[in-house]
Formats: C-alpha cells, structure tokens, sequence
C-alpha cells in the first residue's frame, strides 16, 4: 500500500539527517495522499541507521489509526494530522529540532524577515506560537500543539508562510510534498541562523522594507511569479 509514498517519506527522514537538522531521533517527516486520505509517517523512536521504506506507517488521516504497518507511528502524530486537516494545500510536513531554528522557537520570537534570502520563501515573519497552557499540555500535548499552529495562522496563508516555530519546542515546516517540506525545512535553518548573525553584529537592524520582500517573494511565488524555468 502507497509504495512511492513510503519510499519518498522515508527517504525524506533520511534527508532531515544528511542536512544536519536531525541528531538521534529528535525529528520526522511524513507525507499524505489525499485521494485516499491516508497519511505515511516514521515509526516512534526508531534509529535512522537502517530505516527503510517498509519501517514507515501507514495511518487514516480521520482517526489515525494504524492501516499498516508493524511499529509504532512518531509520536508526534497528532500534530501532522491536525496540520493535514487545517491546511488543504500541503501534501508533507517536516519537524525538527535543529539548532538555530529551535533557538528562536525557544525564545519565543517571531523570526523577521531581514534579508532577501528569506523573502524568497516566507512573506515576512516565521511565525512563533504562542506558548501551550499546562492544560494543553497535560491532555492531547501532541494535537494541541497542532492547534496552536493553527492558530498563529488564522490570518496567514500556510503556502504563503511554509513553516512555524513553536514556543519553547521548535519548528514545523511543510510544503506541496514531503520532498518540499525537507527543502523548506533546510532554508528555515539557514535562514535562522543567518537572522542571528545579522542580529550578532547590528543588533538595531530593521526588517526588510516592504517593496523589497514584495519584489523577492513574488517572483517566485504567485500568478505574476517569473523566477526560474517554466
């Protein structure tokens, strides 16, 4: 059952690792089809050494239940799923916990938009969630972390804003399939680290002005985009 997408969610997990965002097993990819509303994500707690297409779990996107698969689904299950239902357009979800993104994330800040590198991909901030109640934390951690995602979005396109960090955790990042999620996840990184060195050596520097983050983002994003081959 949904071969290809075993194999491309798996070998996304692997990605996470080769680009340095994953150290042990702090991170998993999945991937959706939507026709049949099923959802493929890694199994809880298993080493990368050796994973393999056949290793990943196949859930129902509605109950999340296990459609197959002999291990455990991530642990972090929930959150994709509440991801999936919210946002129709994303066809795959990365989370991590590499270095500079988790670094904002557990600052609790917005990471601005200071350069043009990150207007090519976001449309100004990667949002920051605001942090989870000790009830939210308590009962359904996991889909309640999906929600508070959901939340910081409710006045932005997630196509528009591919990724979040969320407070005192770190970030979630998607895109139009779980190849694109990794790619966004790897620019997300970059991008954080990047802000921190510019904030290192001019901590009073402005975000980018609007005109310049509309020129960057909308190149390459949208029906007037005109970056790259057709």
């Amino acid at each position: 059952m949904l071969e290809n997408l075993k194999s491309e969610v798996c070998q996304a997990n692997l990605d996470l690792v080769q680009e340095g965002l994953v150290i042990q097993t702090w991170g998993n990819a999945s991937g959706i089809d939507r026709r049949r509303r099923l959802v493929v994500i890694k199994p809880s707690g298993v080493a990368y050494d050796g994973m393999k297409p056949a290793h990943m779990v196949v859930v129902s996107l509605e109950t999340g239940q296990v459609v197959e698969g002999d291990l455990k689904p991530s642990s972090d299950l929930p959150t994709h799923l509440v991801l999936y239902r919210a946002f129709q357009s994303i066809g795959g979800v990365a989370h991590t916990h590499s270095l500079y993104a988790t670094a904002w994330a557990q600052a609790n800040k917005d990471l601005p938009s200071y350069g043009t590198s990150q207007a090519d991909y976001w449309y100004g901030d990667v949002p920051c969630t605001r942090p989870l109640t000790p009830k939210e934390i308590k009962t359904d951690y996991e889909a309640n972390t999906g929600h508070v995602i959901v939340e910081r979005f409710r006045k932005l396109d997630p196509m528009r804003h591919p990724g979040v960090l969320v407070a005192s955790h770190g970030p979630f990042v998607w895109g139009e399939d779980c190849r694109e999620a990794v790619h966004n996840a790897v620019t997300l990184e970059f991008v954080a680290r990047l802000a921190s060195e510019t904030l290192r050596l001019n901590p009073r520097v402005r975000p980018l002005p609007p005109a310049l983050l509309d020129k960057h983002f909308l190149r390459k994003h949208g029906p007037k985009a005109y970056y790259g081959q057709r």
